[in-house]
């Protein structure tokens, strides 16, 4: 991981017999990104079908573009994944400023925010 590199890594469970509708709605929400979002750099998405839950990891080249994605592509689809399943928690991996601190918390998101302290790649 870079020095400015955030991941965000968390998950839905949907209710009952809304899986189909979440997955559908992340197909959407990763082509907008794509489409969207030029520091939104990947999007990997797992579901547990035993527990209905989808399990999202997001890559952002900087605090900036995780703040760019919260005001469009996910403040657009959060009121619709609200309505299907149950958020968190959300996991946020890398420095990110207050102020998109306070936002998860106005989203009444179960939040952790880690600063990356040490790592390898190979």
């Amino acid at each position: 991981m870079n020095n400015s590199e955030i991941i965000v890594v968390y998950s839905w469970t949907a209710n009952e017999g809304k899986a189909e509708e979440l997955q559908t709605i992340y197909k959407e929400v990763s082509a907008q990104m794509k489409a969207n979002e030029p520091d939104a750099n990947r999007v990997e998405c797992y579901f547990d079908s035993n527990l209905n839950k989808l399990v999202v990891i997001d890559f952002f080249k900087n605090a900036e573009a995780v703040g760019f994605h919260l005001g469009t592509t996910a403040n657009n689809h959060f009121g619709s994944l609200l309505q299907i399943a149950k958020p968190g928690p959300f996991l946020f991996c890398g420095d990110i400023p207050e102020a998109i601190q306070t936002a998860t918390k106005e989203m009444g998101l179960d939040a952790t925010f880690a600063p990356h302290q040490f790592g390898f790649t190979k």
